[in-house]
């Protein structure tokens, strides 16, 4: 099976300092067959491990493990060893983080394009790599290099400009927050809980809107309804679905779906109330 068919339409992508072997569980059991975990899990994947352990059938994959965090070698005997143990279940996502975060960032198409090469030499296949990209030539890399691209934080006008570049065989697969409220007024409130800080902060993704047409009002502060409504969809599950399809049309291969709720929120009844809108069983 090729890796966007065995990844299904609609993966869950979380945090993953809020992920447990339970919500891991409860995910499968609900027919999503792919698990993100978000914000630059360890490389020494560990926890990804222990939730292909707690888990039958579902895909884990992260994104991203950070390459200033986790050297290159060590992330690739990692994903050997995950690889024994679990056979065909993981897919390993890199990338290059943000500049905000990162005292040695410098040169970052560079230093990814190395820290690929040494993953590669050390016995990752292409078909299980997958790179943060947003840019061109980051885009081009991860066509070129690996399996393809996992864009973040990007509007469906990104996604078609993305499958243009990349042509027809690298995998697509771009993260869409979705609030399931139908008050927008409430729903972007809630959304503008996660784009504001830090993403509207961090220069990658201002740039990237910016890129796109948005205006340096629409990607300042809390970010205008209009980008809010761009960037997290919301709405009933069936209205959430229909806005999620407008990736697929573009070219999607896979979309990675953050489900954002209030603080402390059990997120598998919204889980729940998405499943069959996205044709899941």
């Amino acid at each position: 099976m090729t890796v966007p068919a065995a990844l299904g339409r609609f993966g869950i992508w979380r945090s993953a300092s809020l992920v447990t072997a339970e919500l891991g569980a409860g995910i499968e059991r609900l027919g999503y067959r792919t698990l993100w975990l978000g914000s630059s899990p360890d490389g020494d994947l560990a926890q990804a491990e222990a939730l292909l352990d707690a888990t039958t059938t579902l895909i884990l994959a992260t994104s991203i493990v950070n390459m200033w965090k986790d050297q290159a070698e060590q992330v690739a005997r990692s994903f050997a060893r995950v690889e024994r143990r679990h056979p065909g279940r993981f897919l390993l996502g890199v990338g290059a983080g943000h500049r905000e975060a990162t005292q040695q960032y410098a040169q970052p198409y560079a230093t990814l394009a190395r820290y690929v090469e040494v993953l590669r030499a050390g016995g990752v296949p292409r078909d299980r790599l997958v790179l943060a990209a947003l840019g061109p030539r980051m885009l081009r890399l991860a066509g070129d290099r690996a399996a393809g691209a996992i864009p973040y934080l990007v509007p469906a006008e990104h996604t078609a400009r993305a499958r243009a570049l990349l042509g027809p065989g690298p995998l697509l697969a771009p993260e869409q927050m979705v609030v399931l409220d139908t008050d927008p007024a409430r729903a972007r409130a809630l959304a503008r809980t996660r784009v504001q800080r830090p993403y509207l902060g961090l220069v990658n993704y201002t740039s990237n809107l910016r890129r796109l047409g948005w205006s340096a009002a629409d990607v300042s502060g809390a970010g205008s309804d209009a980008l809010i409504d761009a960037l997290v969809a919301h709405g009933s599950p069936a209205e959430v679905a229909g806005q999620l399809g407008r990736h697929l049309d573009a070219g999607a291969d896979h979309i990675c779906v953050q489900l954002i709720t209030a603080a402390g929120a059990d997120p598998l009844p919204g889980y729940r109330a998405l499943a069959p809108a996205l044709g899941l069983s």
